[in-house]
């Protein structure tokens, strides 16, 4: 089935559809295919699948599906059936679906589209040129909300963004350079957002201040939701991975809901939101979805959009713009100095790494702290998530290898200072370095 108007379909939306028809099937059940760069730069477009369950494909199926692709890639194609355009249109195995009318149609089912209506806040919102791009003017027709769409522009290209930190085009919502123009329009709005090309990621502009922390965003997500839907089981638990900031344990704590801790990559909440078990599952890299108003599952894919208007709904709501509830937040909890930063590895040192053992982290403290643990396994489901996680009380650090390029990242976090957050991450560069000469010395031998 693709777009009734011929347009773009964002992720968020195709599982939203997946698990509408999916719903009381046995057989029969649809899937969904998306191709996009996601925040990447437009050159790099990557092909994601989403099987019956409406979520990210788990590992088993991509690897097949990048070394299928790799196969035909090696053979030039040979072999390969191919259609015109034209006829794959025509073809009886090609409906026309109504996308945006059945996922519009169903958003107040998640968000209080009519608080946000009713309160008048001022909205901003530009869709980056992505697939969001012809949904928001339906949104706003149908709820009545005082929204405005920055801008509408579509281009392949992408010229239209300003080049991100590195001169490179991206539509990374997470990014200042390429939110600049939504940044310095910020006291036009309450509360501003937008998306990535394909809408499963969000980036949050307060008026108070400005372009938001992905994680700091998360915990004030987290923190509302779980006190205004009364729809949600008492027992549903907030999900994070294993490098999102602390301040979303304690957030948890605070609430007294159970934390569940998973590996990097969505597809480890698609179980839980499905169920019901989670209430709430988000990634430090501003991706998250969460339950509808009555409990059960709305998507198990991330999806940017519901994730922008619960910012307009907790402005409206609570008369304070999530920037404002961040800072009322870390009153309450503490304040995180959290960053990630990159360093050189070789391919047997990311090798090293994917299969670490905490006995080869020889470090009793962190930053002056005594260690309380020594992570390799995520918490929430026991699997290995790469890489290896030390954390102290006030501060922990995690390291993981990059899929795509040579280097490790090293995401770290302290609720002590800026300095000490640096402490850490010399340690942790130190120590990781440590593992790779002791490794080295053993080949030698």
């Amino acid at each position: 089935m693709i777009d009734e108007r011929g347009g773009y379909t964002p992720t968020p939306v195709i599982s939203h559809a997946i698990l509408t028809y999916n719903k009381n099937r046995k057989s029969g059940l649809a899937d969904g295919i998306v191709i996009t760069p996601s925040h990447n730069p437009p050159e790099d477009g990557g092909f994601k699948y989403n099987p019956p369950n409406g979520g990210p494909a788990d590992t088993n199926v991509t690897t097949w599906i990048e070394r299928t692709a790799n196969t035909l890639l090696e053979k030039d194609l040979r072999g390969l059936r191919r259609i015109s355009y034209n006829r794959a249109r025509k073809s009886p195995n090609v409906h026309r679906h109504d996308y945006i009318g059945s996922y519009v149609v169903d958003l107040a089912n998640v968000v209080d589209m009519e608080a946000i209506r009713s309160s008048g806040v001022k909205i901003g919102i530009d869709p980056l040129g992505g697939a969001s791009v012809h949904f928001w003017q339906p949104i706003i027709e149908r709820y009545g909300i005082a929204a405005t769409i920055v801008s509408d522009a579509i281009d392949p290209t992408f010229r239209f963004m300003p080049v991100d930190w590195d001169g490179k085009v991206r539509m990374d919502c997470s990014s200042p350079y390429a939110m600049a123009r939504l940044i310095r329009m910020r006291d036009k709005f309450d509360v501003a957002f937008a998306n990535d090309t394909d809408a499963d990621r969000h980036g949050i502009v307060a008026r108070s201040n400005g372009l938001m922390n992905p994680n700091h965003y998360l915990a004030v997500a987290i923190s509302y939701l779980y006190e205004n839907r009364p729809g949600w089981s008492s027992s549903c638990a907030v999900g994070k991975t294993v490098v999102s900031s602390g301040i979303i344990d304690r957030v948890a704590a605070k609430l007294g809901r159970k934390l569940v801790e998973m590996p990097v990559g969505f597809k480890w909440f698609v179980d839980g939101l499905v169920g019901g078990s989670l209430g709430f599952a988000g990634e430090e890299s501003a991706g998250a979805s969460f339950l509808r108003r009555g409990g059960s599952v709305w998507t198990t894919d991330k999806d940017g959009i519901i994730l922008g208007l619960l910012a307009a709904e907790i402005t409206a709501q609570t008369k304070r713009d999530p920037g404002e509830a961040y800072n009322q937040l870390t009153r309450e909890l503490g304040v995180p100095f959290y960053e990630r930063i990159d360093a050189s590895a070789t391919p047997e040192q990311k090798d090293l790494l994917r299969t670490l053992s905490p006995n080869q982290i020889s470090m009793m403290e962190l930053a002056g702290e005594p260690i309380r643990a020594k992570l390799t396994a995520a918490p929430g489901n026991g699997l290995p998530f790469g890489g290896i996680k030390v954390i102290a009380q006030n501060g922990w650090f995690a390291a993981r290898p990059s899929g795509t390029e040579d280097i490790y990242k090293i995401y770290a976090e302290s609720f002590h200072s800026e300095d000490h957050l640096r402490q850490i991450q010399q340690e942790a560069q130190n120590t990781i370095a440590c593992v790779f000469e002791n490794a080295k010395a053993d080949t030698l031998k």
